[in-house]
């Protein structure tokens, strides 16, 4: 087997290879011969069939298959030992004019396009200045702060008169034309959100209502969908045919959200039993916490600017064209129209892969075991904190995060995580971080820019 390469430029190759018969033919008669030892074909006894007859049957499609395999495995070979940084995958560059004969070609003959990385130089100093946004703690802020820990723990609590953001239980039944019963449609303790309602009238005839009072409506105008109206009737979806029509609802029970109290209870729950024992120290809890989550908001956007920034000023070409072929080529679902209206920020997400793999590389940032475990535990600590548990220990985040790393695809994204971390707080340390104090409301504009 030979193999050439043939530049087009600095970006574009063909890598030639040709294929000989001796690269094969001894392969082909190998797995031709096992064919003959298993084949099982009336009127020849097991392992007596006619190796001509074998080759004859599956000579070709084994040729085909083995060629297959010397070609990929040869320009495999190659593109490792010459040291090319290609990108993407090579492209098999078909000639619709040549025919190939299996049965009666000895040698062949392929081209693959292949896009290669260009050559740049990552410079950075503290002349590459990026904004790390502060920002401010004000009453707003704290207050739905606040707020979410009341919703979170707060509870139903019964009612003597429906309001509107109040739930309802008690018995929902059919009424035929003439204002009866369909006592067979009966449903006891369904449950009706007072809010949900779009018939305004139909709300207004709740509101006010107490336990032991009916009210009647039109289920397909007082409901907005039929995800509403099967709760309300304790079915399914595909129930739902015949249901149309009017309905009486009676009132057993009046519930309405409370949000908690902020008392010992609350502290006890929000930051565990014992650790906060004044609204005092609740709000300087409240207020600690806060910063936290706005430090990491900050830090996100001066991560996100600091990328942004490294790749507007590195400047290098890409084999866009073959870039675009490959994308077409090895996803079969996607249209032209969706490749060129998606390119710009597929280019500017490879221009930042090329640009992160170049520091790590020259600054030898690796990523370690330790590393790993750290990362997959705090991406189990914020899942377990979305479940309400703040407080679980470091051997259970440990378990888990082990299990999360044993799923391939979880334990990639995580390693690219971790390098692209490594690799922006490397960028951080050579450039200059103007900090800037902001509100919220100023901060949530910058994405929006």
């Amino acid at each position: 087997m030979n193999i050439t390469r043939e530049s087009i430029d600095n970006l574009n190759a063909l890598i030639k290879v040709k294929v000989e018969k001796g690269d094969y033919e001894e392969k082909v008669n190998d797995v031709l011969k096992d064919y003959k030892k298993k084949a099982s074909i009336k009127g020849f006894r097991p392992g007596k069939v006619p190796f001509g007859l074998i080759k004859k049957m599956y000579g070709s499609n084994v040729k085909l298959e083995e060629i297959n395999k010397i070609v990929s495995d040869g320009l495999h070979k190659y593109i490792t030992e010459e040291n090319l940084e290609i990108l993407g995958d090579p492209l098999p560059k078909t000639d619709d004019d040549v025919n190939i004969d299996l049965e009666t070609q000895e040698e062949f003959d392929f081209s693959f396009e292949i896009g290669l990385a260009p050559e740049f130089e990552v410079k950075l100093s503290g002349k590459n200045k990026v904004p790390y946004y502060e920002i401010k703690i004000d009453k707003k802020l704290r207050n739905d702060f606040l707020d979410n820990y009341r919703r979170r723990y707060g509870q139903y609590e019964e009612a003597s008169a429906v309001e509107e953001d109040d739930m309802l239980r008690g018995d929902i039944v059919k009424l035929s034309d003439e204002g009866e019963t369909v006592e067979e449609s009966l449903r006891k303790d369904s449950s009706l959100s007072v809010k949900v309602i779009k018939d305004e009238s139909v709300k207004k005839e709740f509101t006010g209502s107490k336990p032991g009072d009916s009210v009647e409506f039109d289920i397909r105008k007082s409901f907005p969908n039929n995800h509403e109206i099967a709760g309300l009737l304790q079915t399914e979806h595909d129930n739902l045919e015949g249901t149309d029509g009017k309905y009486r609802f009676t009132i057993n029970a009046i519930n309405r959200f409370k949000m908690a109290d902020v008392n010992q209870e609350l502290f006890d729950k929000v930051y565990g039993e014992g650790n906060v024992k004044s609204e005092e120290e609740f709000t300087k809890k409240l207020d600690e916490e806060i910063r936290q989550n706005l430090a990491k908001e900050s830090e996100y956007k001066l991560n996100l600017d600091a990328r942004n920034m490294v790749i507007d000023k590195t400047s290098f070409d890409l084999p866009e064209e073959f870039l675009k072929k490959w994308l077409l080529k090895t996803n079969k679902e996607i249209t032209e129209e969706q490749v060129e209206k998606d390119f710009a920020d597929f280019i500017r997400d490879l221009r930042w892969q090329l640009i992160r793999n170049k520091i790590a590389k020259e600054n030898e940032i690796k990523v370690e075991e330790q590393d790993m475990i750290h990362e997959a535990k705090e991406f189990t600590r914020m899942q377990f904190q979305q479940y309400g548990i703040f407080n679980a220990d470091d051997s259970q985040l440990e378990s888990y995060a082990r299990e999360i790393l044993k799923k391939e695809d979880d334990s990639r994204r995580i390693a690219d995580k971790i390098i692209d971390d490594k690799v922006i707080n490397k960028i951080k340390e050579e450039i200059k971080i103007d900090t800037r104090k902001v509100s919220t409301e100023e901060f949530n504009k910058l994405f929006n820019k």
